[in-house]
């Protein structure tokens, strides 16, 4: 228990109805999971409002309230606070009540459309291979130095966030890197913690569903940068136009990373094969098992960061030669015939876009590409017809088929993805909506050395259909059809 001022450190009130001198229990922004003795802080969500669960947290034994508006019937013996954000309340109590525990490492956030993951996982990577215990936070997986936790949001609940920062405090951890959403971001998750460093990647066409302009979704990844400490390094990709727009206003030391522009961390690419990339890296020449040209800008900022945290130059360029690909990131497979299956999860028009061009900078035109892809439901849908004309545009067949359609019929989806083709390109093209067919069918028209490109999944284990999650695992799938197709 502590005392429930004392969790209040930070927060903007705007009122306060009872004591705050009490002894509480947890803040919980989720009535189900009331104990008695806990904070109830009333979100008002995407989807619900809070509000309208205060009177069930109080019958479970919530014995204070934190809430944008009062309630018109006050309980008696009960406390209210009202605060101006209830989102960024609650991230302030979630660091205070866990004891601020991202202020006892060195916690670094990576924030763009793509490169986060497996910026963030390669990072945690090298650290552990450095020597170091490291902590994670990603789309793929929690890691709190060896031990393995599961990842339901790209940035969990700040509540989340701060307990297993405090796990990594136990556990004496002294690096975390953290991928950092753009809902994460404008829903306060981020709010109350201590950065040491950002990173931006770059700004491509996402989430325009939830942000209502691409100028907003640009502005709430700025904002991260804006609230870095002095104390804090901002790494940006400034062959990315927006880059030096996230610099605009932050106070925390400025550096550039970048392929086509002078920056203070400067990559060339050598060769480029499957087998992986020769770079040429701030005058040193560097392989790495990692492949593309998108690769090679995260491991510049792999390099930046990694240096910007004190390891030595030449100790870096070691361990990045030694790092592994990511889970669903470009990962594949060369089956017995000699063709080439490669998932990724590549689920943005800019992301499939630099898959598809680095696959054909490597092939020799001789073979085929076969692209399967699809496009969320329930999620912004003007992307979807340009996924199709990319994909279309860039491959030598492609079949249309579900991603996650959620609660949205799959056959509208792909329809609006088929707007997107061009009418050359409409002879290389089919629809499935099965996505376990269209990955069947893609190995049955692979000859050898052809090349089958799956994306849009690429890490997930599930498919998800009407509120269910059915065991769908793309690398899997592609691997048990090309074993059992092999010519």
């Amino acid at each position: 228990m502590v005392q429930l001022k004392d969790i209040l450190y930070k927060v903007t009130i705007n009122a306060v109805v009872g004591s705050t001198s009490i002894e509480v229990g947890a803040p919980q922004f989720d009535s189900r999971l009331i104990d008695n003795g806990d904070v109830f802080v009333a979100i008002n969500g995407t989807k619900v409002d809070g509000h309208d669960f205060i009177d069930i947290a109080i019958n479970k034994g919530a014995i204070a309230i934190v809430c944008e508006k009062l309630p018109s019937n006050l309980k008696d013996g009960m406390t209210y606070i009202e605060v101006e954000r209830a989102n960024q309340a609650l991230a302030f109590m979630a660091s205070n009540f866990y004891g601020n525990p991202s202020e006892n490492l060195r916690l670094v956030g990576v924030t763009g459309t793509n490169g986060k993951t497996t910026i963030v996982t390669l990072l945690y990577q090298l650290f552990k291979n450095a020597g170091y215990k490291v902590g994670l936070l990603s789309t793929v997986k929690i890691m709190v130095d060896n031990t393995e936790y599961k990842a339901t949001h790209t940035t969990p609940d700040s509540l989340t966030i701060n307990k297993y920062l405090k796990l990594m405090n136990d556990e004496g951890v002294e690096f975390c890197f953290m991928e950092v959403s753009s809902h994460g971001i404008h829903q306060n998750r981020t709010d109350g913690l201590q950065f040491a460093g950002g990173i931006f990647t770059n700004i491509s066409h996402d989430h325009l569903d939830y942000h209502s302009t691409f100028a907003e979704y640009r502005d709430v990844k700025k904002s991260f940068f804006d609230h870095l400490p002095k104390s804090a390094f901002a790494l940006v990709n400034i062959d990315d136009k927006n880059g030096l727009v996230m610099l605009q206003n932050t106070v925390a030391k400025k550096y550039t990373y970048a392929l086509k522009t002078y920056a203070d961390f400067k990559a060339q690419i050598l060769e480029n094969e499957f087998s992986g990339l020769l770079l040429k890296l701030n005058e040193a020449e560097l392989w790495t098992k990692l492949i593309g040209n998108f690769n090679a800008y995260n491991i510049t900022a792999i390099y930046g960061a990694a240096e910007l945290l004190g390891l030595e130059k030449v100790e870096i360029l070691r361990l990045i030669s030694e790092l592994e690909s990511v889970s669903g990131r470009f990962q594949y497979l060369i089956s017995e015939d000699k063709i080439t299956a490669i998932v990724d999860y590549a689920h943005t028009p800019d992301a499939l876009k630099n898959v598809l061009e680095t696959i054909n900078s490597i092939r020799t035109n001789n073979e085929d590409l076969i692209t399967v892809v699809g496009c969320g439901g329930d999620r912004d849908k003007t992307k979807r017809p340009k996924m199709g004309h990319i994909a279309s545009a860039l491959s030598t067949k492609v079949i249309f088929t579900s991603d996650n359609p959620r609660s949205e019929n799959p056959n509208t989806i792909i329809e609006d993805i088929e707007k997107g083709v061009e009418p050359q390109n409409f002879k290389k093209t089919m629809s499935i909506v099965d996505r376990r067919q269209a990955i069947k069918t893609a190995c049955q028209l692979a000859n050898s050395n052809d090349i089958i490109l799956i994306a849009g999944k690429g890490h997930e284990t599930y498919q998800e259909v009407n509120g269910e999650r059915l065991d769908f695992d793309d690398y899997k799938i592609v691997e048990e059809y090309l074993k059992q197709l092999q010519k």
